[in-house]
């Protein structure tokens, strides 16, 4: 534990602090000092220039040039290095490691070639860089010590080219300094006096000389003293480890006679000069980092020299004074060493091991932050800057940007994610936040998303800029501001019906580029019927709304009836949002409004036990489809529309912020708005009620406009509710398990713990990240929790043998309950059925084995793009409690604190409500129908246990062979084959026996005589003929078929006990070989390759026999008379043909099955559960899975996901058992956290992003009557024609027959009602004639 936290501390915190530097004891010497070094260098050097010199153009251009330099050698050296090593040549030499002797060999070699050691590349390595410092040094000082520098060094150029063949070493290397120093002094001179500049010179004192001379001096010696004495000492250790080692290996000869084998790289310089090199990769990755390909050492030396430009740029503007100059240079040095080193794991991780894009990431945020100071400095300079407040906030302000002092602490508690992450966010949060965007999957996705908004953008400003130059009265609304209005709503209705990922709406391999003058427009086909059909409604439906919008505005509706529209409509949306947002969810919950115990508005499902049909549609299903349409296409339509006319009558005479600010302001607020209400409307009301009562009652002065005030209150409202909520249910004392006394000890503790997390509640409201500041880490973007790491998701299994577990198995039913969801989920959604929804809300479906995170990514208008995590069938003791608690219900509850009063009639107990009300999960719904699979299984051993029922199973297994056989096409063909009937001449004879002990025994064959020891063409016969004669009546005993039939089930019974390792009666032997043959895997014998004459027999008739007669010894268990009859074997056999799919869960079908919708599907599965084999008859029938849909507060997802991030990956815990897992069941910890991508969680299956659109959804089709299209309109109104036609033809038939028959029947209902009267005076007379016959008869 001990070495764990000083690891974490060293590579994680120390590191993060630095840029990526640090001591590494497992390293060497070399690599240390190179280390440390260079990040003295990075640091030193700006400091060095921005203390010595003035802040000009010269400063920069030389520190500029310094870094850039440096970058590019250090870069090309290691890139060379690392082709060497994959492409290079080895070389084994055999020496005793003096390296020293290397040049004299290398004057005598025929190939020019210079080996050199480690030592040898330290040498060159130290002497580039130190000679570029010197090279730097001399810059800084050319001015003061010119003259000194002349004077004492006086080499020429011809000395340092006497010395090109040397190699610097311990005796020469000050030699070779000096040379250099001479050279860059000369040179500086000889610019300095063809300027004409010599103030320098009189500056310079003899003091200050002396000073230049020590410190060169000193630099000199020490790079003596610490660099080429390690390296002999170095040198020394390989000599004597070697020498070691070779006489470890042999001690009859001497170290002498003894070489050792060493591996040399060749390392081309020139065309024919190579040297080589005694190195390895793993050393020179632990060195520097490796950059795969040339861009990347591009991009790396274009960022270092970006930030060294910014940076120095700041510093010389004076933006940093005292010590924060030596901070900044610190951030600066960081930023440059993360590109050679870079931290690793760094906190904003998302993946173990090297990740390549952190490297970058340092310096991106450096160069965004100080680009941005530069610029707000350059802005503040000017004189004409139109500085405005806006809600009282200075919209410019220098001061807010010096965020870069707090780099390596941000860095280091990872509250900037990757780079390629944040311009996801970024993107993605301007798109949503200005433009009404719904969400980014993917950095093409936000890319794509920003543009087209941008687009739609420009062409409606150009519209409104028009239309609000000139003042306009309120008699008249120009007709350029009715067409704004009308291609407002137009791209705000279409831009919500598309998804942002481009993929779904092209397809780029059927494009068609088509020129048209200076533009060339791309036609692209679709990717699907849907999206053709969505186009082509919104083909109509914008039509029609341009000309509605058009007529409404140009009106002047909106302004004529200014202060009773206005009112009018905000009532109308208070009341149809109050209505369709919060009563009828309430009623639909699972316990509304947390006292209620049972839903008020049921479904006609909720008292089925198992419904068998589709969810039946009710009237408040219609209500909700009908108010939300009502609400989404009508209502804020008109509001927003009436404060686009108002807002821009009140600009069109007053300008506030300038034309051009008035106007993007405009565009921008109605385009969000407009999109926002489209694409979902659940919590606009909310929104729209909390902006009239703050800005009317509440801040009345702080108001700018009715537009923009709705536009800022849908940014900043209901962000921090759900956080609050979060914090507060998490830190409750009761929610706390006491497990032990350290409980009770911490709890005091943990107050101070709660207070920062409310602190951290509002902090991460204002950067709108996961929860926890020390946890701030993105692992997913803001709303859809999404990285791009992740991005390409498909299926995610646990890594294990096959037949070890069955997660690979189970995680096929996650990928149908996928397919189901994309045909009903968007339906399900606008048909309130999960109750009020966001994009980036999570939901947990819940079944008897089925439980899964659906995760909503996006929402558009008819369009719902989500991502499905299934959890393990058999979890683990955390997730199984955890289980129990979404299950487990509270009806039943009696407790009011310590006594149990009861409770009210059809209402919850106080402490069942008090209880709900503190978690950060609530029940939605209880029954909710998807189509899927349910998984019924029967334990094969138990089956098979007894030997007769053993005998059973072989006996269906043969006549299975026999049917298979029969129903082949291609039996006529094998009768009639010579090579099977030479193969079969010994069963053709009655007294051939079969006697393999280890195959046939009388206690599993039907057919063995245990007097002959075997099983005999009699036997056989005398079982099964008649069943073969019942497959084919024109068959006798001696004919062929009988004969093939015979030797197949010689051939499936010899196949079984082979598989069975020739112990067929042991249970588990017999089981591993029939599961051997179920999958399809048969071991031939010698005596049964006859068989491989026509490769059919085995694949089209043993095969599925095997598969057969599993299931119809499993039929035997429930109608064990019927399988006895031969007619009701041969139709049960014939229907399970044809309806029933039988294979192993391996086999490709059976996933072809599943996804195809088949009805019933059965397999035998191999599991090891606790070390012991089991085999599962796994049945699988097709119906409505019943779930319970509950839903998770977002923000607990994504603080959960981010903490295990920062553990697992940044603080490297490795204990399976941590308490970040442990169950918690007022936040669903273990479901949450395993539900999480890998390596952060483990979940069983993780889908990829799929969409789903409302047109799949049958029921909603239905009620609206699908797309609206020209076809569409065509047809509907051909339909009421011809139905009118039928109408009026229906009418005049019967008006002629009524008119034909009407004075005969005039005639007809005369006499009957005659008659009829005439009946009723009859017997009405009889009947009093009989009371008074009565009556007399009872007086006498």
């Amino acid at each position: 534990m001990g070495s764990q936290v000083v690891q974490t501390l060293r590579q994680g915190v120390w590191a993060s602090l630095t840029g990526g530097w640090y001591h590494d004891p497992d390293q060497n010497k070399f690599n240390n000092s190179c280390h440390l070094y260079l990040w003295i260098f990075l640091l030193m050097l700006p400091l060095s220039l921005h203390l010595a010199l003035p802040p000009t153009a010269m400063a920069l251009s030389i520190y500029c040039t310094s870094i850039t330099v440096f970058f590019i050698l250090i870069k090309v050296a290691n890139y060379r290095l690392h082709l060497m090593f994959d492409d290079g040549e080895a070389v084994v030499r055999s020496s005793l490691s003096d390296l020293s002797k290397a040049p004299e060999k290398k004057s005598n070699a025929s190939d020019s070639c210079l080996p050199a050691s480690i030592s040898m590349m330290a040498i060159y390595l130290c002497f580039c860089i130190f000679a570029l410092a010197v090279f730097i040094l001399q810059s800084m000082c050319t001015c003061k010590c010119l003259s000194f520098y002349q004077n004492t060094m006086t080499s020429s150029k011809s000395d340092l080219e006497a010395k090109e063949g040397q190699i610097p070493n311990e005796s020469n290397f000050l030699e070779f300094v000096s040379l250099l120093g001479s050279l860059s002094t000369r040179a500086a001179g000889a610019n300095t006096q063809e300027e004409g500049t010599l103030e320098c010179k009189q500056e310079a004192g003899t003091a200050e000389e002396g000073e230049a001379q020590q410190g060169l001096s000193l630099c000199l010696h020490l790079l003596y003293q610490h660099v080429f004495q390690d390296l002999h000492f170095q040198k020394r250790n390989i000599k004597y480890l070697t020498e070691e080692d070779s006489l470890d290996e042999s001690s009859e000869t001497s170290t002498q006679e003894k070489p050792s084998r060493k591996i040399y790289y060749k390392l081309k310089l020139f065309p024919g000069k190579w040297i080589n090199i005694l190195y390895d990769r793993l050393t020179l990755l632990a060195l520097l980092d490796r950059n795969q390909d040339v861009l990347e050492n591009l991009v790396a030396v274009f960022m270092a020299f970006l930030v060294a430009f910014l940076g120095f740029v700041l510093l010389n503007h004076g933006c940093f004074k005292d010590f924060w100059v030596f901070q900044f240079c610190l951030v600066i040095a960081s930023c440059q060493y993360s590109l050679l080193k870079s931290v690793q794991p760094d906190a904003a991780s998302p993946t173990h091991g090297h990740n390549q894009l952190v490297a970058y990431s340092r310096a991106a945020y450096f160069c965004i932050f100080c680009a941005l100071i530069w610029i707000l400095e350059q802005l503040l300079r000017l004189s004409d800057l139109p500085v405005s407040t806006l809600y009282g906030v200075t919209i410019v302000c220098h001061d807010a940007l010096r965020f870069t002092y707090c780099f390596p602490i941000t860095f280091l508690v990872g509250l900037f994610p990757q780079i390629n992450t944040f311009v996801i966010y970024l993107l993605e949060q301007i798109d949503m936040h200005l433009f009404g965007g719904t969400a980014a999957t993917s950095l093409n996705s936000a890319v794509y998303s920003i543009l087209r908004s941008l687009i739609a953008l420009s062409l409606l400003y150009g519209f409104c800029f028009g239309a609000l130059k000139e003042p306009w009265d309120e008699q008249h609304t120009p007709a350029l501001f009715s067409g704004f209005c009308g291609l407002l709503v137009v791209f705000s209705y279409h831009l919500s019906r598309q998804s942002s990922d481009p993929s779904t709406l092209i397809n780029s391999h059927q494009a068609a580029l088509i020129q048209c003058g200076l533009l060339i427009l791309a036609v692209f086909s679709l990717s699907c019927a849907l999206q053709k059909e969505i186009l082509l409604s919104d083909v109509v439906v914008c039509s029609v709304a341009y000309i509605l919008t058009f007529a409404i505005t140009a009106s002047t509706v909106f302004l004529s009836l200014k202060p009773f529209v206005t009112i009018v409509l905000y009532a109308l949306a208070g009341t149809v949002g109050f209505v369709t947002h919060y009563l009828i969810p309430q009623l639909r919950k699972h316990h509304p409004w947390l006292w209620i115990s049972h839903p008020v508005l049921k479904t006609k499902e909720y008292h089925q036990f198992e419904p068998r049909e589709d969810a039946v549609l009710m009237w408040f299903e219609r209500l909700y489809v009908g108010l939300l349409c009502f609400e989404k296409y009508v209502v804020y339509p008109a509001i927003v529309l009436s404060a686009l006319t108002n807002d821009g009558f009140a600009l069109s005479h007053r300008k506030k912020l300038g034309i051009h600010c008035d106007v993007l302001l405009t565009t921008v607020a109605g385009l969000k708005l407009l999109r926002s209400s489209f694409c979902n409307p659940s919590f606009q009301f909310l929104t729209l009620l909390f902006t009239l009562v703050f800005f009317h009652f509440d801040c009345p002065r702080a108001s700018e406009s009715f537009l923009l005030d709705f536009f800022i209150m849908s940014i900043v409202f209901h962000k921090l509710l759900l956080k609050l909520h979060f914090i507060l249910v998490y830190i409750a004392p009761w929610q706390i398990a006491w497990g032990s006394a350290f409980h009770a000890f911490a709890q005091p503790f943990a107050v101070p713990h709660s207070a920062m997390l409310l602190l951290q509640t509002l902090l991460t409201t204002v950067f709108y990240t996961p929860l926890d500041v020390a946890k701030l880490l993105s692992t997913f973007l803001s709303l859809s929790l999404f990285d791009t790491v992740s991005s390409d998701c498909s299926l995610s299994h646990h890594p294990s043998p096959a037949g070890c577990d069955d997660n690979n198995l189970n995680s096929i039913f996650y990928e149908y309950l996928t397919r189901s969801l994309q045909h009903s989920l968007c339906g399900d959604l606008m048909l309130g059925r999960w109750g009020n929804y966001s994009s980036g809300d999570c939901f947990i479906l819940a079944s008897d084995y089925l439980n899964a995170l659906v995760h909503l990514i996006e929402i558009g208008n008819g369009l719902v793009t989500f991502q499905l995590r299934g959890l393990e069938f058999r979890g683990t003791y955390c997730q199984q409690r955890e289980v129990e608690a979404i299950t487990e219900g509270v009806e039943e509850d009696d407790a009011c604190c310590c006594c149990e009063p009861g409770h009210l009639p059809h209402m919850l107990s106080c402490n069942a409500a008090f209880n709900l009300r503190w978690l950060a999960w609530e029940v939605m719904a209880t029954k909710y129908l998807l189509e899927g699979y349910s998984i019924s299984e029967n334990n094969a051993a138990t089956m098979l246990q007894v030997y007769d029922l053993r005998k059973l199973l072989i006996t269906y297994y043969l006549k299975s062979i026999i049917y298979y056989l029969i129903q082949s096409p291609k039996l006529s063909t094998w009768l009639k084959d010579a090579t099977i009937h030479e193969a079969l001449q010994s069963y053709t004879k009655w007294h051939h026996i079969e006697r393999d002990p280890q195959v046939f025994s009388v206690k599993i064959d039907e057919d063995y005589v245990h007097c002959l020891q075997g099983v005999t063409r009699a036997s056989f016969c005398n079982v099964y003929l008649e069943w073969i004669q019942y497959c084919r009546v024109d068959c006798d005993e001696d004919s062929p078929l009988v004969t093939l039939s015979y030797a197949l089930s010689v051939l499936g019974r010899r196949s079984l006990g082979t598989a069975s390792h020739n112990m067929s009666n042991s249970l588990e032997s017999f089981l591993y070989g029939f599961n051997t043959l179920f999958k399809g895997d048969f071991r031939i014998a010698t005596k049964d390759e006859w068989v491989f004459s026509d490769l059919d027999l085995l694949q089209k008739v043993v095969a599925p026999a095997v598969r057969m007669s599993l299931k119809l010894h499993q039929d035997h268990f429930t109608c064990l008379e019927e399988t006895e009859e031969a007619s009701i074997l041969y139709e049960a056999i014939t229907n399970y043909r044809s309806s029933l799919v039988i294979c192993h869960e391996s086999d490709p079908a059976w996933r072809k099955a599943v996804l195809s919708s088949r009805d019933t599907l059965l397999t035998l599965r191999h599991m090891i559960d606790d070390g012991t084999d089991e085999y599962k008859i796994i049945m699988l029938y097709k119906r409505h899975l019943s779930f319970k849909v509950i839903k998770i507060n977002k923000e607990c997802v994504r603080g959960l996901w981010a903490g295990q991030q920062q553990e697992l990956v940044f603080l490297r815990n490795r204990n399976p058992e941590r308490g970040s897992i442990q169950n918690s069941k007022q936040a669903l910890r273990n479901m949450v956290n395993s539900s999480c991508d890998q390596p952060l969680g483990y979940p069983m299956y993780v889908s990829p992003l799929t969409t789903s659109y409302a047109g799949t959804h049958r029921t909603l089709r239905g009620i609206g009557g699908g797309a609206l299209s020209l076809d569409a309109i065509r047809s509907w109104i051909c339909s009421k024609w011809l139905r009118l036609v039928h109408c009026l033809l229906v009418q005049s038939v019967v008006e002629s027959v009524f008119s034909f028959f009407l004075p005969q029947m005039q005639t007809l209902l005369k006499i009957y009602f005659s008659v009829f009267c005439l009946i009723n005076i009859t017997c009405m007379m009889y009947v009093e004639f009989s009371l008074v016959y009565v009556q007399k008869t009872v007086q006498n």
